[in-house]
């Protein structure tokens, strides 16, 4: 039964619970599509990367890769779990300020970083910038020297490592257009001069290479390729990392295809291959920064939707269609990711029939789930779709303008709205009159 490789529950009346609450309930109350998050999931998953290294006596810190969900409640989450946080934009390190997230906890990436950005990012005194390029570290100069302040920064590189995972999610590969490569000479040429500013702080290096990654394999190469390069600057130049961050990517399951590991086997290979390099080249252990984002909130959020139309073609397939699709979760179009689902007010029943979820877009590519195994169904039955917390509302969009669904987090049997639902207004509010 799906529900067993799910973190969610069935209550008394046959519907999917989940945090305590009635999802049917949680749909009649606020309307679909809708997201829903588990708070105490998130909470858990949070723990279960922090502890860990706490337990192994290693410095640390995790940061949520916010791109993954950004909103003001889900960072103050963050913050109660006294992690820090990874902002992609300007948009996002606004969200964190508004937020009130420490910002000695805040780390800015971003392979285009303008100059407002970064401004923004200088005059908060955030902890870290995280630099791509050369032109960054330019502007980066010209802040600092017309601010006559000082920033903290790693270094972005690419270690040429391709796991084994969606060519769209690959970010370390040397074909990347994120940071510096290590294999000609940019990482050098970038190390001098970020190394020798009087108004930088270079604490180390930084890489990602990829996501939805289920080998440990690949961080420990990654560990064994920076360090060779860390070496040898502190060969040559007596540089001692304080630093070294390895990303995040660690994957969760969406469909009984993936195997993920648990958090805690992630940490324990990703510390045990830091100490075991930093003793290999005589170097201080530095302090190991990760980045998760989907394996924070993605297993925590769920998708419900109301069935519509139904179709059936004899002897090909029935389709059903439910009130939401590509403008709430883009991936199955865009990366063919695949889900899992049941319908909330029928979690109890046996499967009888096998339908394909159509989404309400006028596009032939938006299809949610195919071949999805489920109890008769009926138009106004509630789909919940499952592994939608990273990726959902944050890549949601205006297409065939529709508006964008609410959020809602549940804790401990309670209920709040956290992201109000768009009205049409919204949509069109930037629109200006031709006439």
């Amino acid at each position: 039964m799906i529900l067993d490789h799910h973190p969610y529950t069935i209550n008394e009346a046959g519907h999917l619970a989940i945090g305590g609450m009635d999802a049917v309930e949680l749909a009649n109350k606020y309307g679909t599509p809708l997201y829903v998050f588990d708070v105490s999931l998130i909470r858990e998953n949070c723990r279960a990367f922090v502890n860990t290294f706490q337990e192994l006596g290693v410095r640390a810190q995790v940061a949520y890769a916010s791109k993954a969900f950004s909103s003001v409640a889900m960072l103050q989450v963050i913050r109660q779990e006294n992690l820090s946080l990874d902002v992609v934009s300007q948009g996002e390190l606004y969200t964190a300020l508004l937020a009130d997230f420490p910002v000695k906890k805040i780390h800015l990436h971003g392979n285009n970083k303008s100059y407002e950005e970064l401004e923004m990012a200088i005059d908060n005194d955030i902890g870290c910038i995280v630099v791509d390029n050369f032109q960054e570290i330019d502007l980066i100069s010209h802040i600092l020297q017309e601010k006559d302040k000082t920033i903290s920064v790693l270094m972005r590189v690419t270690p040429g490592i391709e796991p084994n995972t969606h060519q769209y999610i690959v970010t370390g590969n040397e074909d990347s257009k994120f940071g510096f490569s290590l294999e000609n000479g940019q990482a050098d040429k970038a190390f001098l001069q970020l190394y020798e500013h009087e108004k930088i702080n270079f604490k180390g290096l930084h890489n990602h290479i990829g996501s939805q990654i289920f080998e440990t394999e690949v961080f420990q190469l990654s560990a064994d390729i920076l360090f060779h390069k860390l070496a040898e600057w502190h060969a040559e130049y007596n540089f001692v990392p304080e630093v070294l961050n390895l990303g995040g990517g660690f994957g969760i399951r969406y469909t009984e295809d993936d195997q993920p590991l648990s958090y805690a086997e992630h940490v324990n290979k990703i510390v045990t291959a830091v100490q075991d390099q930093s003793e290999s080249f005589n170097l201080p252990m530095p302090e190991i920064w990760i980045e998760p984002g989907r394996s924070i909130v993605g297993n925590a959020g769920i998708t419900l939707y109301s069935v519509g139309s139904m179709k059936e073609i004899p002897g090909v397939r029935k389709y059903i269609s439910v009130d939401g699709g590509m403008t709430d979760n883009i991936r199955p179009a865009l990366y063919q990711a695949k889900y899992e689902a049941v319908l909330a007010n029928k979690a109890a029943l046996p499967a009888s029939e096998s339908v394909s979820v159509a989404g309400k877009c006028c596009e032939s590519g938006d299809m949610l789930i195919w071949d999805l195994s489920v109890p008769e169904i009926d138009s106004d039955d509630i789909l919940a779709v499952f592994s939608t917390g990273a990726y959902g509302y944050s890549m949601a969009n205006h297409y065939n303008r529709f508006a964008k669904p609410a959020a809602v987090f549940v804790e401990d049997g309670n209920d709040k709205l956290v992201v109000k639902r768009e009205t049409y207004h919204d949509v069109v509010k930037n629109d200006i009159s031709y006439e």
